[in-house]
C-alpha cells in the first residue's frame, strides 16, 4: 500500500520540535510516509497465539512473528491488508490492535474478582483485552457516551465472544454520580488530541492547534476526577492518552496530585520507553511523575502513547447522587429457565450445570446471558448486560444464538453439523440457505474444522444460517 507523503503541519513540528528537539521532528516526519507497523491481539478465550500464527499462515499466507514478553500479541510481517477479512478475525479469535494500545490494560492488570471499570470504552480494543485478562469472567463494565461509537463497542463486544461485561451509556465525567468508592481498577483511556498516532489519522495536522488543548485538557481532568470518586480507596487507576503533549498528560496528572489523596505507583513495561516529564515551559511537577511512561512513535515500532498507574490513598468527597427509575430490568430465576435447560441439553449433549454458570435477562423476546459473578445494582442504567444467547419461539423454546453457540463451542457433543466443503461454507457466512443430509432436524450448530462458527436452523434438509447480519457486511476470504 502507498501512503502520500505527508508532513507533520506547521502548529505541530513547532510543539514537537519545541518538546523533543529538531530530529524527533525529522524522524517523525519519516516515519510519516512508511505503513504503520501492524499488531494482532489474540483472543486467549477461543485460541493461542502459537495456533493462530500456524493457522493464519496455512490458510492464507500471513506471516506473523511473536511479539518478546507479550504472549497473546503477534506482529503481522506479510499480508497486512488481509488480517481483517478472515473468517478467524470475524469470528473473534484476534483483534487488529496496535502493540501500543495493548499496554493499558496490561498495566492495570485486572483478575476475575476486581470490580473494572472501562471510563472510556469504545470501539473495544481495550475493553476486550481486559475481559482476557480476567478470564472472561466477573464484573466488568464498560462506560460509552457516544451512540454511534456504542455500536461499535456492542460489535466487538459480540466478535470477540465477552461474556463477563455490561455496557453504559453516560457522560464519563458525571458517572461519579452514580458510583461511589465503588470499584477496584479503572482504566481511563481519555480522548486526546491524537499526536502520537499521525502516521494512522495524518488528517490531525489539518486542525491541530496548542489553543485546542485546553478543553480536551479539562474534560480529561473531569474524567480523572469521576474516576477517582469512583473508585475505592486503595484502588488503581491508569490513565492514557494517544498523544504527546504535556498538556494533556503531565499537567492533568500534576493537577489531580496536587488536590486529591492519589498517588502514582511504579509499573513495569516489557520495552524500552522515556520517563514522564517534571517541567514544561515555566512549570515544576511533582517529581512522581517521573514514573510515568512515554512512547514516542519515532522510537517505538507502534503508536505514541502515555501511560501512569494512579492509586487513591484516601477516601474522596462523593459528587451529588444522580436519581434514575429501578427495578425494570432483573435477572431471571434459574427455576424459571430450568425447562428450557433440558430442552438445550437434549438437543446438543450440553451438561445442564454448565447453563447455571451464568445469569439471565429476558428482553421482550431475546435472552441475554452474563458471567454468574457479573454484579452491579444499577441494571436499569445498562443498554447491554452480557451477550446474545438467543430468542424464544412461538412455543416459548429457546432458540440458541450464534454468540451462544460460540461461546459454548467446547460443550456440544450433539446437534453438531460438520462443514463439508468451501460452497457450504460460503453459504454460512453469508446468511444463505444449503442442502444436507446429515439427518439433522431443529436447531443444530456449525463447525468448521475444530470451531464453531455459530447457530442454524433445519428444515426438509435444508440448513438455514443463522450467522448475524452485522458480521454479514464484513468482506471474509474464504480458502
Amino acid at each position: 500500500m502507498n501512503r502520500p507523503i505527508t508532513e507533520l503541519g506547521n502548529n505541530i513540528t513547532e510543539y514537537i520540535e519545541k518538546l523533543f528537539g529538531t530530529e524527533a521532528v525529522e524522524k517523525y516526519t519519516e516515519l510519516m510516509v512508511t505503513d504503520p507497523a501492524q499488531f494482532i491481539r489474540v483472543n486467549t478465550f477461543k485460541t493461542s497465539a502459537e495456533s493462530l500464527k500456524e493457522v493464519l499462515f496455512n490458510k492464507y499466507g500471513i506471516v506473523t512473528s511473536f511479539v518478546e514478553n507479550i504472549d497473546f500479541a503477534l506482529k503481522v510481517e506479510e499480508g497486512a491488508q488481509i488480517t481483517g477479512k478472515t473468517v478467524e478475525h470475524i469470528c473473534g479469535e484476534y483483534y487488529i490492535q496496535s502493540l501500543s494500545s495493548m499496554l493499558p490494560p496490561l498495566v492495570l492488570n485486572p483478575g476475575e474478582n476486581d470490580v473494572v471499570l472501562d471510563l472510556c470504552a469504545a470501539p473495544g480494543s481495550k475493553s476486550t483485552e481486559l475481559s482476557n485478562l480476567m478470564n472472561n469472567k466477573g464484573t466488568l463494565i464498560l462506560n460509552e457516551i457516544q451512540t454511534d461509537r456504542v455500536k461499535t463497542l456492542v460489535f466487538n463486544i459480540d466478535r470477540m465472544n465477552v461474556i463477563n461485561a455490561g455496557i453504559l451509556q453516560n457522560r464519563g465525567e458525571w458517572l461519579g454520580r452514580i458510583y461511589n468508592d465503588y470499584f477496584d481498577k479503572v482504566l481511563v483511556d481519555a480522548p486526546c488530541s491524537g499526536l502520537g498516532i499521525l502516521q494512522k489519522k495524518s488528517e490531525i495536522g489539518n486542525w491541530w492547534t496548542k489553543e485546542k488543548l485546553s478543553s480536551l485538557a479539562e474534560l480529561q481532568y473531569k474524567l480523572l476526577v469521576s474516576a477517582l470518586r469512583m473508585v475505592k480507596t486503595g484502588g488503581e487507576i491508569v490513565y492514557s492518552t494517544c498523544t504527546l503533549t504535556v498538556e494533556e498528560n503531565e499537567e492533568v496528572i500534576n493537577k489531580l496530585l496536587e488536590k486529591f489523596p492519589v498517588e502514582i505507583i511504579p509499573v513495569a513495561i516489557p520495552f524500552n520507553t522515556n520517563k514522564g516529564m517534571l517541567s514544561y515551559e515555566e512549570k515544576i511537577f511533582h517529581p512522581s511523575l517521573e514514573m510515568g511512561i512515554r512512547l514516542n512513535p519515532w522510537e517505538f515500532n507502534s503508536e505514541g502513547f502515555f501511560i501512569v498507574k494512579l492509586r487513591k490513598t484516601a477516601a474522596t468527597e462523593a459528587a451529588k447522587t444522580q436519581a434514575f427509575p429501578r427495578n425494570k430490568t432483573m435477572f431471571t430465576g434459574m427455576n424459571a429457565m430450568k425447562s428450557n435447560f433440558t430442552y438445550l441439553s437434549d438437543i446438543f449433549g450440553i451438561p445442564e450445570e454448565i447453563f447455571h454458570n451464568y445469569k439471565y435477562i429476558i428482553r421482550t423476546n431475546d435472552i441475554f446471558f452474563v458471567d454468574k459473578e457479573w454484579d452491579d445494582d444499577n441494571l436499569d442504567l445498562f443498554v447491554r448486560i452480557g451477550n446474545k444467547f438467543g430468542n424464544f419461539d412461538k412455543n416459548g423454546k429457546i432458540i440458541l444464538h450464534t454468540q451462544a453457540a460460540q461461546i459454548l463451542e467446547s460443550y456440544f457433543t450433539k446437534g453438531v453439523y460438520d462443514i463439508q466443503d468451501i460452497n457450504e461454507l460460503k453459504s454460512y457466512l453469508s446468511g444463505g440457505i444449503f442442502k444436507s443430509g446429515s439427518g439433522l432436524k431443529g436447531q443444530i450448530v456449525i463447525r468448521n474444522g475444530d470451531k464453531i462458527l455459530g447457530s442454524a436452523l433445519v428444515s426438509e434438509g435444508n440448513i438455514k444460517s443463522r450467522f448475524p447480519r452485522s458480521k454479514r457486511t464484513q468482506e471474509i476470504i474464504i480458502r
